[in-house]
């Protein structure tokens, strides 16, 4: 037998095995060579990815403030939701996440495309938000596909909610997607926060954002989260508590209805706004929500105007209301007392053009105080008359016409009380004084804003011209108050006691007496004061016509300013309807007196229950 060692390995196997090492021997190289490329070539970016694809920075958005009434009343709030996002760089096939996105939700692939442009620039592994406040069935389908959908998950964020829907929506504001521009103005600000854009939420976004916070989180291979690493919890907004009084509101709107225009109640002794009615108006839901192209064309399509705040933006012919201020003009500058008397025949001639009365047939002989129980144009022309354009413009002035409130609304309009110099700076033309009688009553060039007319019965209740404002203070969750809005004298009257007293009966009378145009204004049981007022909006002819006769768009509008109780101011309120179907007497005067009577029903109601709390604790035993 020949010894193992002696035996010679056949040569067929010697090759197999020499293959066999030189392929372990390159399999080897080329591992070295991969691994060398990795870690040494490509190490640090790879390791960089590899932290990025692990660890992420997921950012809390704060809730924002509530809003509540003076009474406590919730106005506006935030409620949970769901938004869908995207992390583009966790999907190893963009393309065909988008597309099954989009089918799962419903809207095309170019919808969600072009979020993804508009997002260009963030840095990596930021969520992009494709779709807010998804439902139930997005969710839940969201939720089952999540291994066709690599990079998308679903956050939690706090929405801000208007429960009243347009209700206030005017002063109020929205929310929505901040913008480049305002991101570049505040870096606090990243893609995909909102941000105030309108209204209160805009005037006090500092008090209402509150501080976001963040999470440090692992995530999977596709974005998806694992645990919390590390957490700085959020602080949310402040609470804004207004000056309105929800059941007010919801009153004034009722009395307003469907007709266009605008009804602001304030109270004349501080100057805080108790009710704000616009309409229409819009769901500031919509933009919360995130407004569609389709929705804003809507909006600003409307014949109506739903977005105008008409309260502070809408410039009208004030028309007889304005006769106040010729009031007071006239007696303060001795042109006439209280036994002035003046003839309407119907119109007076001036020039080349009749003026007339809205009275056909005229009034006959009136003094001051009958011309502003009637409404008597024909005395007012002759006043005219006797005074210069400026010296009017200068009294309206005083009443804070022809000058912004400074109420903090943005873009409110100062409407326009004309002068020479106005005429000349605006037309390079002198005035005429054809043109005075027109001013006179408060038609031509003369127009004002709803706030400013409620500005005005208010002063010419108290004396005194207040700013307006509507927020009455800021505070804690805790309740600590952080600011507090005192009520800011802009101007005190130096009119003669007498002639404050001569206009306030003769407003009285307006409203209590049977002669009056605004005697559809009475209440039953407290004396109000008013002025009515129509104005035109075209100059129609000498043939006078019904409302029914004319284009809608062509009626007058209709106008009541009014103050109760007559001794002791407490709410002044201003009213005007657009292109109503009769004069500020028979439209406007009923509207302000719904909001007069629910105003004092509101209040015996309350101090009763006041009275019966403190009844009530009197009588537990100490």
């Amino acid at each position: 037998m020949i010894p193992l060692a002696q035996r010679e390995t056949p040569l067929a196997l010697r090759r197999r095995l020499a293959g066999f090492l030189a392929f372990a021997v390159l399999g080897l190289c080329a591992l070295l060579g991969r691994l060398w490329l990795l870690q040494v070539i490509q190490g640090e970016e790879k390791r960089l990815l590899s932290e990025n694809n692990r660890i992420r920075l997921h950012r809390v958005h704060a809730t924002r403030g509530t809003v509540l009434d003076r009474n406590g009343q919730v106005l506006v709030d935030s409620r949970p939701s769901f938004d869908a996002v995207l992390v583009p760089e966790d999907s190893s096939n963009l393309a065909l996440t988008i597309e099954n996105l989009a089918q799962l939700l419903g809207q095309g692939s170019a919808d969600t495309n072009a979020v993804l442009q508009q997002a260009k620039g963030r840095p990596a592994f930021q969520e992009i938000v494709v779709k807010r406040d998804v439902d139930w069935n997005d969710l839940i389908a969201i939720e089952t596909h999540q291994l066709d959908l690599p990079g998308v998950s679903l956050a939690i964020t706090p929405r801000r909610s208007y429960p009243l829907g347009g209700s206030l929506a005017h002063l109020l504001g929205y929310v929505g997607e901040v913008s480049e521009k305002e991101m570049a103005a505040d870096p606090q600000y990243r893609m995909g926060d909102l941000i105030g854009k309108t209204g209160l939420e805009r005037g006090w976004e500092k008090q209402l954002r509150g501080v976001n916070g963040g999470q440090q989180i692992e995530v999977d291979a596709v974005g998806r989260k694992l645990r919390v690493l590390r957490e700085v919890e959020e602080v949310p907004g402040n609470t804004v508590t207004l000056t309105v009084d929800l059941a007010l509101q919801q009153a004034t709107e009722q009395a307003l209805g469907d007709r266009d225009g605008a009804i602001v109640a304030l109270d004349p002794n501080t100057g805080e706004i108790l009710s704000y009615v616009n309409h229409p108006s819009y769901d500031p839901n919509v933009f919360a929500h995130g407004i569609s192209a389709q929705q804003w064309r809507g909006f600003t399509q409307d014949a109506h105007h739903p977005l105008t705040n008409r309260a502070v933006q809408g410039q009208y012919p004030p028309g007889s209301t304005f006769k106040i201020v010729m009031a007071v003009a006239a007696l303060e500058e001795g042109l006439v007392n209280p036994f002035t008397t003046i003839n309407c025949g119907g119109g007076v001639q001036f020039g080349g053009h009749f003026f007339r009365c809205w009275k056909k047939g005229g009034h006959g002989g009136v003094n001051l105080h009958e011309a502003l129980v009637q409404s008597c144009d024909v005395f007012f022309y002759q006043l005219a008359q006797r005074m210069s354009v400026d010296t009017i413009a200068r009294y309206a002035r005083a009443f804070g016409l022809g000058l912004p409130t400074g109420i903090a609304l943005e873009h409110e309009k100062a409407g326009t009380i004309p002068d020479t110099a106005w005429k000349r700076r605006r037309f390079g033309q002198p005035w005429y004084a054809g043109e005075t009688l027109s001013v006179a009553i408060g038609q031509g060039y003369v127009t004002a804003t709803p706030l400013q007319m409620a500005n005005l019965i208010a002063t010419m209740a108290t004396g005194v011209r207040y700013r307006p404002y509507f927020v009455k203070h800021v505070a804690t969750l805790d309740g600590d108050v952080l600011e507090e809005t005192e009520p800011e004298r802009v101007q005190v009257l130096k009119l003669r006691e007498t002639t404050l007293k001569q206009v306030r009966d003769a407003l009285r009378d307006v409203v209590q007496s049977e002669r009056g145009t605004g005697k559809k204004a009475r209440l039953k049981r407290v004396e109000a004061a008013g002025k009515t007022g129509t104005s035109q909006v075209v100059k129609l002819g000498e043939v006078r016509l019904k409302a029914q006769q004319i284009p809608w768009q062509q009626r007058d509008h209709a106008w009541f300013v009014a103050y109760a109780p007559v001794e002791k101011p407490e709410i002044a309120v201003a009213a005007v309807v657009e292109h109503a179907d009769g004069g500020g007497g028979a439209i406007a005067a009923p509207a302000v007196r719904e909001v007069l009577e629910t105003y004092f029903r509101l209040r015996e109601q309350r101090s009763g229950r006041l009275y019966a709390q403190d009844r009530s604790a009197a009588d537990r035993p100490l």
